[in-house]
């Protein structure tokens, strides 16, 4: 996940400590056409943008698909991209009206339209994916489409709204290309980002190559790009070391990133805080071990992530004890003041309390690519086991089928990481315990749903912080999810390449065109 702005802002949120560190190296002048070669771990979903709500599908999207909006590097705002012009209409956030560029063309030629932006939208919703991102798209009612202007009507007032149109959930397809109650299931892509996607094996590669009819926000789109997809940390720190790659990044393995040194001559280290966040999240549903909250509290009592940190992650991640992470308007420590230490004790009266049996056992699962799940799930395990209340049943899944089966209810606790859609609170509230959130573990709760439709009332988000409190307290107490770490971003290149540092800036866009040969 995971993991995924606009109105536009009358007060600039401020992403603090979400900066770009190491290198910041400008391009050489020499046109080179080599192609450069970006090793990751991140899979991808979907070619489909109905059908995707991941980092690694989103990663893609924005290289090869535009929306009407973007960020630019380390913005706060969006700003236009297909659009020429965009703003609300009226005071009260309900209407929000696009001009589009002239002269927009998809690979095949034809010319876009408020037409197809209409149609993108309306199908995400329409489809609804269980993994897709219509619940970033929740406060949309409908959308108008005349010759170059979309209008968006609103079903409550959103001043985040723009945002969510910056993300992949705002991705314009070609809408003769696109079915319009299904997802597309071919390798292809059709769309008017930077670059056009000349070539396609899952879980292998995608080649791009820079598209010459772009016309956006950004200026000049880049060398050709070389993604290629690697099971695990391990096997992309092998690529590494083989000189397989020139770009690797999400993610390395723990041990080599703690080991990175920027002095070292034959590489460029990018450092960055970022504002990605893993939590554990367990399933509330009717039937499901953990559907009493005495019992999620009770897990949330036994953890310990200062060891789970030091142990797994080697100081390459940060303790969270907030929904909403450091660096983001609005971050609290409510699981600190709820839990702030783990208390074994409190945990045994809080299932008494709940008349469960002991241990009380539940399945675990997480995605065998993501990192160190598999010695994340281990830690987790033995945190929680050695309390002699719990039992875990612990089990890896490829990344698609654990997607399919934590969202279909199979699982009862899962970890995933969420990677920020845009640099505003909503983002880290709305899609993962608003009801019907992107989660799927069937939390809802009426007073966290009218706290957000609160705060989406307000284009100065400053004035959102109290909102956002009483919801980070509220979860604190339901524990639909526990929060465990926020990471920091490491990009790695060879000493010839530069731009690493802009493939990861908090905003959720992937500047695959900012590499370069030096």
């Amino acid at each position: 996940m995971r993991s995924v702005r606009m109105r536009i802002l009358a007060t600039v949120l401020v992403l603090a400590g979400v900066g770009v560190g190491g290198w910041q190296l400008l391009p050489a002048d020499e046109n080179t056409d080599r192609t450069i070669t970006v090793g990751t771990t991140d899979a991808v979903t979907s070619l489909d943008p109905a059908g995707a709500y991941d980092a690694g599908s989103w990663a893609l999207f924005s290289s090869v698909f535009q929306s009407l909006l973007t960020f630019e590097p380390d913005g706060v705002e969006p700003v236009p991209d297909a659009a020429k012009s965009c703003a609300f209409v009226g005071t009260d956030l309900r209407t929000y009206r696009c001009t589009l560029r002239e002269g927009l063309t998809f690979p095949g030629g034809r010319t876009m339209t408020a037409e197809d932006v209409k149609y993108s939208f309306d199908r995400v919703k329409r489809i609804n994916s269980d993994v897709g991102p219509a619940s970033l798209l929740a406060t949309l009612r409908s959308v108008d489409a005349d010759g170059l202007t979309v209008t968006f009507h609103l079903s409550s007032p959103d001043a985040t709204f723009p945002f969510k149109v910056a993300t992949g959930a705002g991705a314009i397809v070609d809408h003769t290309k696109y079915p319009e109650n299904g997802l597309r299931k071919d390798n292809s892509v059709d769309g008017t980002g930077p670059y056009v996607l000349t070539s396609y094996t899952k879980d292998e590669k995608a080649v791009l190559a820079p598209n010459t009819h772009y016309k956006g926000d950004v200026k000049g789109t880049g060398k050709p790009v070389l993604l290629r997809y690697y099971a695990d940390p391990a096997a992309l720190e092998k690529a590494w070391k083989a000189e397989s790659v020139d770009v690797a990044t999400r993610q390395l393995p723990p041990a080599m990133l703690a080991g990175l040194s920027p002095s070292d001559p034959n590489q460029r280290v990018s450092e960055a805080d970022s504002a990605e966040i893993r939590s554990l999240v367990l399933n509330t549903a009717a039937g499901s071990p953990l559907r009493d909250s005495r019992v999620r509290q009770a897990i949330a009592s036994l953890i310990n992530r200062e060891e789970l940190v030091d142990k797994v992650y080697e100081g390459t991640t940060d303790a969270l004890y907030s929904l909403i992470p450091a660096g983001i308007t609005g971050h609290t420590t409510s699981f600190f003041d709820s839990y702030p230490k783990p208390d074994a004790k409190k945990a045994r009266a809080l299932l008494t309390a709940a008349g469960v049996h002991t241990p009380v056992r539940f399945t675990y699962g997480y995605g065998k690519a993501r990192g160190s799940a598999e010695q994340e799930a281990a830690e987790l395990k033995r945190q929680l086991e050695a309390s002699g209340l719990f039992k875990v049943d612990v089990k890896g899944y490829e990344w698609t089928d654990f997607q399919k089966r934590y969202a279909s209810g199979k699982l009862d606790a899962w970890a995933v990481g969420w990677v920020a859609d845009f640099p505003d609170p909503d983002n880290f509230v709305t899609p993962l315990v608003g009801t019907g959130n992107s989660m799927k573990n069937g939390y809802s709760n009426k007073d966290v749903d009218n706290l957000i439709l609160d705060s989406q009332r307000y284009s100065d988000r400053s004035r959102t912080d109290a909102d956002f409190q009483k919801i980070q307290q509220t979860v604190a107490v339901d524990a639909p999810l526990i929060p465990l770490w926020q990471r920091k971003e490491y990009v790695v290149s060879t000493e010839d390449v530069g731009g690493g540092q802009y493939l990861s800036d908090g905003t959720g866009v992937f500047r695959l065109w900012r590499l370069n040969w030096i």
